[in-house]
């Protein structure tokens, strides 16, 4: 069942200037395994954390540094999920998110689906009408 879905795109050349004249920023938005790769690619793993958050419902307070985007031995991408990302997950019931990256014509662009097997609350704990 999927519990989410989220789109985002970046314009890599204005990420990769925000970058440069923003001391700091890599290390608040990249995990160590994502920083040194290329602009192209950080603006890809930007735009999938981004998409990462609307797939979970863009709450408040995720943590940048709780989603890390790898690449696996054939070139798939795939999400590392930990700390408040991971927790938003749980309390919605997903399992596993499914990631797409690219970048082209100055565009990196992202897509993550966010997939459970249990509808979100649906204990009712909580919600109108539901137990409490």
């Amino acid at each position: 069942m999927i519990v989410g879905v989220g789109v985002d795109v970046v314009d890599v050349a204005r990420f990769a200037a925000q970058l440069e004249r923003t001391p700091g920023l890599a290390e608040r938005l990249f995990t160590a395994a994502e920083r040194d790769l290329p602009p192209a690619s950080l603006a890809a793993r930007f735009a999938a954390k981004e998409a990462v958050a609307k797939a979970l419902g863009a709450p408040v307070g995720l943590a940048w540094h709780d989603c890390t985007v790898h690449r696996a031995d054939d070139g798939r991408p795939h999400l590392e999920v930990t700390g408040t990302v991971a927790a938003r997950a749980a309390d919605l019931g997903v399992e596993t998110f499914h990631v797409s990256l690219s970048h082209d014509a100055g565009i990196a662009s992202a897509m993550v689906v966010a997939e459970g097997s249990r509808v979100p609350g649906a204990s009712g704990a909580g919600r109108p009408g539901g137990a409490s």
